[in-house]
Formats: C-alpha cells, structure tokens, sequence
C-alpha cells in the first residue's frame, strides 16, 4: 500500500510513508476509505513500571484506560486498529491494546487518532473520554520501522483547555517494525517522567489480521466515551 491512500499516518508522514516496510504500510493505511481494520494478537515478553513512587501516577492513569501499575511477563495482548468516521466528521483509527495481566483482569490503552490539517500531524487521543491529546512526531528509520513520539499533553474538558505540566506527565516513545524472517510486527514502549524518570514500559511481538470492514462494523467498545473537537 502507498502513501496515495492518504490515511492519516500517510498525510502526517507525506513521502516518507513510502520508505516504510511494506507490511507497516498496511498496518498504519487503516483508514475510512481503505474499507479494513487491522486486529493484532501478540504477547509481551515484558511489562515493567518504575520505582515504588510511579505507582499512585500509574493508578490515576488506570482509571481512564491511559496507564496501569502492574508488571509481568508473557503477557497475551490484542491491538484492534478500526477506522471510523467521528461526530464530528474526522477519519479515526482505534488504538486499542488489552492486556491479560492475570486471569479475568484484563487491562486497556484506550486510544483514537485523527490527522490535524492545523497542526500538521496526527493528533492521539489518550484515554476514554478523550480528555487528554498529544501531537505524535513520526519518523520513518533507516530499516523501515516507525518512530512514534508524544510531545505535550493538552488537557479539554468544558471550559477548560491547558498544556499540563511536563512533571505531571510521561512522553511515550514507541518502536514499531516487521521482522521478515518470523513474519511478525515487533513493538515496544516506554514511557518517562522528566522528574521520576521511567514510568511503565513494555516490549513484544505480534502477528496481524486484515479484516474488511465499513465504519458501522466498530465495535462501540472500543470508540471513547465522549468525542473532543479541540486537538
């Protein structure tokens, strides 16, 4: 798949996106128009946090599906990337990561993203409620993985609408790539503090399915709880 697709990692990543491996290609052309969703099934080999001290800042964040505090080994996770249209007009894909940290205790990274034509990229937002945004910066490495990183974090809600603090949040660095001998897509993550350094992390492997889809096949699961206009 090519950049013509114009999803909206495509738009964000202009002829860069043609340098991706091709199996990348197709996992970040979901879109609307590109009529399928992509559904990962994987384990992490790893799922580590910081120190005693990140744990309250991981509790918070569990509470809207951004963060968690509990740690482990070969963990089963599924990524489920639909594409949708929101209320508001804008192509959407779904980042959805669930985790089986234990039996009958799964656990959510809740995520929807849509291309800012104001802010020239793509534009996460974290959570379930859509409360919290952050511009990613994306970068096409030499080997065809991508580079996803957040910057600062917006806070909307009402009337309110600020840039919280970089000591009150964590920018996420994340690694994608295909590795053609195993066939599968490698990921990993790490999240830091400024102030308490490292906060939660994890690193994996997964394989993909393609699956034809139209925007009323979303499951409402996986779409957030309240829409926010404001990027």
């Amino acid at each position: 798949m090519s950049g013509d697709a114009q999803s909206i990692f495509a738009r964000a990543l202009g002829p860069d996106f043609d340098r991706l491996h091709p199996m990348l290609q197709q996992r970040f052309g979901v879109d609307p128009a590109s009529g399928y969703a992509c559904l990962g099934r994987g384990v992490f080999a790893e799922v580590r946090r910081g120190a005693w001290w990140t744990v309250p800042f991981l509790k918070v964040g569990a509470y809207r599906n951004i963060l968690f505090p509990e740690r482990g080994t070969d963990v089963p996770f599924t990524i489920e990337n639909y594409p949708y249209t929101d209320g508001f007009g804008r192509p959407t894909v779904t980042f959805t990561r669930t985790l089986e940290m234990r039996p009958g205790k799964p656990r959510r990274f809740d995520a929807t993203m849509v291309y800012s034509e104001a802010r020239g990229t793509v534009v996460d937002y974290l959570g379930s409620h859509q409360h919290l945004a952050t511009d990613l910066r994306l970068a096409v490495r030499e080997d065809g993985s991508l580079h996803l990183r957040s910057t600062a974090l917006r806070f909307h809600e009402g009337l309110l609408h600020f840039t919280v603090p970089r000591f009150l949040t964590g920018s996420a660095d994340l690694y994608e790539a295909y590795d053609d001998e195993r066939q599968v897509y490698t990921i990993q993550l790490q999240v830091r503090n400024p102030l308490f350094g490292f906060l939660f992390g994890y690193r994996g492997e997964f394989s993909c399915a393609f699956v034809p889809v139209t925007g009323a096949e979303v499951p409402a699961g996986l779409k957030p709880l309240r829409e926010e206009l404001r990027d």
